[in-house]
């Protein structure tokens, strides 16, 4: 849950970037802070282990406004694609505020798309939190490569509640920022309802 840094005037919310191995997680993050000015945006942190990497950053957007004199900083978390690192995962989606599923548009990640939502789902659980109550967004990444699912199996597979959902291709930039603004869009909603 976001925090509050009554010195600095700010409150402090955890966006979770969530999907299968190479999905396009990182460079979402990789584009955002590439694009995201100097003064407004922290370091960014990569922690790598030999076989898995979690990034990290924070940012302050400067056209979201105010919420009762407070500023909202965002801090923007990947976590490690593989299942097996299930531990880093629940790790990494503790306080979370909102979530970004990034699916992989490929045919043959369909499956890998279906176990990490399910395995989001469970992790959420877990800690008390649910899916459906959380904000949350799904991006369809790498809709410029040749061999992808339609957009109708997609929303049937992996957003079957129809949350909001955007097209994507992160190595350019389309559509990454629609999803960031997006989350960030319900969770400030969500603060402004006092929760």
């Amino acid at each position: 849950m976001s925090f509050i840094n009554y010195a600095s005037r700010e409150i402090n919310c955890k966006i979770v970037y969530y999907g299968p191995g190479l999905c396009g997680k990182t460079t979402n993050l990789q584009y955002v802070y590439q694009k995201t000015a100097p003064e407004a945006k922290g370091k960014m942190i990569s922690l790598a282990t030999e076989t898995e990497r979690t990034l990290f950053f924070d940012f302050l957007p400067l056209a979201l406004g105010e919420i009762r004199g407070f500023k909202t900083r965002f801090h923007l978390y990947t976590v490690p694609g593989q299942v097996f690192y299930d531990a880093s995962r629940k790790l990494i989606l503790k306080g979370v505020d909102g979530v970004v599923f990034v699916a992989d548009s490929q045919e043959e990640r369909m499956d890998a798309n279906i176990e990490s939502l399910e395995n989001l789902r469970i992790n959420l659980q877990e800690q008390g939190y649910d899916l459906d109550k959380l904000p949350y967004v799904v991006q369809y990444n790498k809709r410029d490569l040749p061999n992808i699912v339609t957009l109708d199996e997609l929303r049937r597979e992996l957003n079957p509640t129809s949350v909001p959902e955007f097209e994507a291709c992160a190595t350019t930039g389309e559509g990454v920022f629609e999803t960031l603004k997006a989350v960030a869009k319900l969770i400030l909603i969500d603060l402004k309802k006092g929760r």
